[in-house]
């Protein structure tokens, strides 16, 4: 099987997450590019979680999935449960509630966040209140491939 990839125009794994991609900023979710995705793919998941969260371990700020196969995902994908611009990719309940919900790490505190790409072999029936566990379970046994990027983000307030 082949590797999968994940990359970012808007900042390098381990680097440091632009304003603009942030709570803090304009909260748009950045671009992201897939490279090496398997022929047999169906749909794309993506998740984002605070890996640094003192008390919930790899806290979800977004889940979203039934994204069709594509090597770029656009920046600043739109709220709401079904996104229109992605054939109706799904987004469910986490921290943003049917959307990307950017790093806001308290008191000047520096966290990682981890955006994980799942490509699966099937889109998942799912309904837009689902939570990422919910999704984890219903995939399983689907995943063809799975990749991540991590950076991280310090809240000046």
């Amino acid at each position: 099987m082949e590797t999968l990839k994940v990359k970012s125009n808007a900042f390098d794994e381990g680097g440091w997450i632009p304003v603009r991609y942030t709570a803090r900023g304009e909260d748009l979710s950045p671009e992201l590019e897939l490279v090496g995705i398997a022929q047999n793919a169906k749909s794309i998941m993506i998740t984002l979680d605070d890996a640094s969260h003192p008390i919930f371990p790899n806290y979800n700020h977004w889940v979203i999935w039934n994204i069709p196969v594509q090597e770029v995902i656009p920046e600043g994908i739109p709220r709401g449960r079904s996104v229109d611009s992605l054939g109706g990719a799904v987004q469910g309940i986490s921290y943003g509630r049917n959307r990307y919900k950017g790093p806001k790490p308290p008191f000047k505190a520096i966290h990682t966040y981890v955006f994980t790409v799942y490509i699966l072999d099937c889109k998942i029936d799912s309904a837009a209140n689902s939570k990422k566990r919910d999704l984890l379970n219903k995939m399983d046994g689907h995943v063809l491939q799975r990749a991540t990027i991590s950076a991280k983000f310090q809240s000046r307030r």
